[in-house]
C-alpha cells in the first residue's frame, strides 16, 4: 500500500449540497431560505440579541457587571484525600505542604492544601494543612495521628 492508494471508506465522504442551482437540484429557486422576508435576502439574518432596532436588553443592563471580576482575596485550595496520604507516607511521618510538594502532590509550597476524608487511613500521621474536612480530621485522629491547621497571613504561615 502506498500513500496514493489510501482512500476513505465508501460513503464516508458526502458531496456538498449545491443550493440554488435550479429546480431539478431539489434545493433550487429559494435555496432552502423560504419565501420573502429578511431571512431570505442576502446579508439578512441578524445576530442573536437583535430586537428589531429596539435597544437590546443586553445593552439596557449595566455594562459588564461582575463579568470580568477577579477576587484578589480568593483562596484556591489543592484537595488531597486521606487515602493519598495513607499510600504515600509511612507511620508517624510529618505531612506538611512542603512534604506534599516534594512528593509531587502539589505544585508550589505556597499553595493552600485542603485534606479531604475520602478513603481509609490506618497509620498515624502528623498532618499540617490549611483546611480539613470533618471526616478527614476524624479519620486522622482515629488512626492515632494529629491535626495542625495553618492560617494564611501576608508574609508566610502562622500556626493557629
Amino acid at each position: 500500500m502506498k500513500l496514493h492508494d489510501i482512500m476513505p471508506a465508501p460513503g464516508a465522504r458526502k458531496r456538498k449540497k449545491r443550493k440554488g442551482q435550479g429546480p431539478g437540484a431539489g434545493q433550487g429557486k429559494t435555496a432552502g431560505r423560504g419565501q420573502k422576508g429578511q431571512a431570505s435576502r442576502s446579508g439578512g439574518v441578524k445576530n442573536g440579541y437583535f430586537e428589531g432596532g429596539q435597544m437590546p436588553l443586553v445593552r439596557k443592563l449595566p455594562f459588564a457587571r461582575g463579568v470580568n471580576f477577579n477576587n484578589p482575596y480568593k483562596i484556591v485550595y489543592v484537595p488531597i484525600n486521606v487515602s493519598t496520604l495513607a499510600e504515600r507516607f509511612e507511620a508517624n511521618a510529618e505531612v506538611t505542604p512542603e512534604a506534599l510538594v516534594a512528593l509531587g502532590l502539589t505544585h508550589k509550597s505556597d499553595s493552600h492544601v485542603a485534606i479531604l476524608g475520602d478513603g481509609d487511613l490506618e497509620v498515624p500521621l502528623k498532618v499540617t494543612a490549611h483546611k480539613f474536612s470533618a471526616s478527614a480530621k476524624e479519620k486522622i485522629e482515629k488512626a492515632g495521628g494529629s491535626v495542625t491547621k495553618l492560617e494564611v497571613k501576608r508574609g508566610g504561615y502562622r500556626v493557629s
